[in-house]
């Protein structure tokens, strides 16, 4: 039987050194590897490249890393709530490169299937552009994207089994199932492992194959990110 299941946070991470580049899923503050954030910030691993939709906040999620000048670069989508990337990215101190958000879903998704690079419309004709191959295709220009090349993927999924099929849970099933098998190493933490074998097949949404370490998380904080209420009348 396959088993694919780590004994310690520090088991699933081992490897993971200075320099390295890395993927992590979520959207927002949901569905985010917080655990595996936790300890990459325990280690002290610095000058990392980190592939995410957003960096987090201030004091959760990629926000953490942040603080501590563990990341060289990032490659995200939206970067609007965090106020020290805003800084660090300002005063030159961060690299950082944006990516439409279907852009950066794509080249994860191409990186986890094979495909080295692929044409899209999405940022010609603006600085995205600049550097890149572009190709017309019956009268519309399109850039060569090239697909990620990571090190490290950390996924977060609701339930998982030893064999590393996932299922994942509402809105959570956003970046993580793109990033899977994304990267040499796909480390996954799950609020809850099951033997394998315990999972309905028809309800897993990615198999195994594309996982190379999965553990129990600890407690999820679950945090939201903006909350906004009407006020009584």
């Amino acid at each position: 039987m396959i088993n694919k299941r780590v004994n310690s946070i520090q088991e699933a991470l081992e490897g993971v050194q200075d320099g390295m580049t890395m993927m992590f899923g979520g959207f927002g503050l949901c569905g985010i590897p917080e655990n595996c954030i936790n300890e990459l910030v325990t280690m002290g691993v610095k000058d990392l490249c980190c592939i995410s939709n957003n960096a987090g906040v201030d004091d959760f999620g990629l926000g953490l890393l942040l603080q501590k000048r563990q990341i060289r670069k990032m490659i995200a989508s939206y970067v609007g709530e965090n106020a020290e990337f805003e800084r660090q990215m300002l005063t030159g101190e961060m690299e950082v490169e944006l990516v439409p958000q279907g852009t950066l879903a794509e080249r994860c998704r191409s990186a986890q299937v094979g495909i080295p690079a692929f044409f899209t419309p999405a940022g010609y004709g603006t600085e995205i552009a600049q550097g890149k191959e572009v190709r017309n295709f019956n009268g519309k220009n399109y850039i060569l994207e090239e697909a990620f090349k990571a090190d490290f993927a950390f996924i977060k999924a609701w339930k998982g089994d030893h064999a590393g099929n996932l299922i994942f849970k509402g809105t959570a099933r956003n970046f993580n199932p793109a990033m899977c098998g994304a990267a040499t190493i796909t480390v996954v933490e799950v609020e809850e492992l099951v033997p394998a074998g315990s999972l309905d097949p028809n309800q897993i949404h990615i198999p195994g194959i594309f996982v190379q370490r999965i553990f129990q998380g600890k407690t999820y904080e679950k945090r939201i990110e903006q909350r906004t209420v009407r006020k009584r009348p």
